[in-house]
């Protein structure tokens, strides 16, 4: 089991509400997924779920296990956010020294879809801020607006809205 497998494992046994089915996007940082979220919670608004970002240091001495690095006491273990309609992002920190080798890739967006062309270019435009537009927010030849961005952390951004009267 994977340092990740085992804070997820923790968190959700440490939950003491049933849940109903629901898919979300976890998102893996090196060292600065708070940072990442207060910028997501900016753009999205709301607030962190539960107790707000849970730290490694929270996590009790578990036997066998070696000691947690002090620098590592106080990256996230687990944060989530509600962003769209029932959509959650959630994150952690995956520093290399508990193991985790963190690669960004191109095989992973996180499609948006939202109601309005105008709440399209909104979240659009904060997302893309610091990062990059791979493809301008534009009416496309099926009928909906549609654009890509990678935000300044890196992760890849679709959006669709099928909002049919101009914004």
């Amino acid at each position: 089991m994977s340092g990740n497998d085992i804070n997820l494992f923790y968190y959700h046994s440490s939950l003491n509400f049933k849940t109903m089915a629901s898919v979300s996007t976890y998102l893996n940082f090196s060292r600065n997924t708070e940072e990442a979220f207060n910028f997501y919670k900016s753009v999205f608004g709301g607030e962190f779920f539960g107790d707000g970002i849970m730290r490694y240091g929270d996590i009790p001495p578990m036997d066998g296990a070696p000691p947690m690095a002090e620098e590592d006491k106080n990256l996230v273990m687990h944060v989530e956010l509600r962003i769209l309609g029932s959509h959650t992002l959630m994150g952690t920190d995956a520093p290399e020294s508990m193991g985790f080798k963190l690669n960004f890739g191109n095989n992973t967006y996180i499609n948006l879809q939202p109601d309005t062309k105008a709440e399209t270019k909104q979240l659009f435009d904060k997302l893309a801020e610091g990062g990059t537009v791979t493809m301008e927010l534009q009416d496309m030849f099926w009928g909906d607006y549609f654009g890509s961005c990678t935000d300044k952390f890196g992760v890849q951004w679709m959006f669709n809205c099928n909002e049919k009267q101009p914004s």
